[in-house]
């Protein structure tokens, strides 16, 4: 299956419901909907990557997923039928991960206005430029409180290792490994599907955007990303295996 990299999305409000219109081309609901097969591009074998302290630096500042403290990013979508926000903010505070400074950002999703997810995902960047995802602490809402979540986890624990969220070179066809914690299904992949995507949101028009493909074998799920340059990320929606789709809104310093 090849998603169509030109998707535009229409901010629809009708009694007080706010949904994302916005689809592959070519993917019905049906198919969306259903269990994908693994792609030929998924990587396989032994994963091992060196991590040297040393070959990091304090700021993350990659063009396509800059993290300045105190920048929050603003998503509006849906999950299912249930209309969803999202809230990203890139925190002050940093968490020492295989002897790494890591940026805390902070993301929470609200359903009604009442938060149900929150997650402080830990990232870094190599002199190189590549954006290392180094772990997170998932919490899920239940009960009314907020409880850890199977899927979290934190590199050179458990055997956990760190993976690359976005490379310093987002070369075509490249494919990497974003997370690697086998016990708690934390495996995600990505394939670079360009850099010259274009994409509309409520945020605005964007040109020559940076598209990628993930993979997720636990649910198992592909999702299309879209990133501007200087911005970070500006859409994400289900290609196949689920309904679930957001867009940016507003970002806010």
């Amino acid at each position: 299956m090849k998603p169509r990299i030109v998707i535009v999305f229409t901010l629809v409000v009708a009694c007080a419901t706010i949904g994302w219109v916005g689809a592959a081309a070519g993917t019905s609901p049906v198919a969306r909907s259903a269990a994908p097969a693994p792609p030929g591009w998924v990587l396989r074998g032994r994963y091992s990557p060196v991590i040297v302290p040393a070959n990091f630096v304090a700021k993350v500042d990659n063009r396509f997923f800059p993290l300045e403290p105190g920048t929050a990013f603003h998503y509006k979508g849906i999950s299912g039928t249930t209309p969803q926000t999202d809230d990203m903010v890139v925190t002050s505070k940093t968490k020492i991960v295989l002897g790494i400074h890591c940026t805390v950002v902070r993301d929470t999703v609200s359903e009604h206005g009442v938060p149900i997810e929150r997650t402080y995902d830990w990232y870094a960047q190599d002199k190189r430029g590549n954006v290392w995802y180094m772990g997170e602490n998932s919490l899920e809402r239940k009960n009314g409180s907020f409880v850890r979540a199977s899927d979290s986890w934190q590199a050179g624990v458990n055997h956990a290792k760190p993976g690359i969220i976005m490379p310093a070179q987002p070369r075509l066809g490249r494919v990497y490994r974003q997370e690697y914690y086998p016990p708690g299904g934390a495996l995600d992949q990505a394939r670079i599907l360009g850099t010259s995507a274009h994409v509309q949101v409520p945020a605005g028009r964007f040109e020559r955007a940076l598209a990628t493909l993930e993979w997720s074998p636990v649910e198992p799920q592909l999702e299309a990303k879209h990133y501007v340059a200087g911005i970070g990320e500006v859409e994400e929606h289900l290609v196949q295996g689920g309904h679930e789709q957001f867009a940016l809104v507003s970002v806010t310093h």
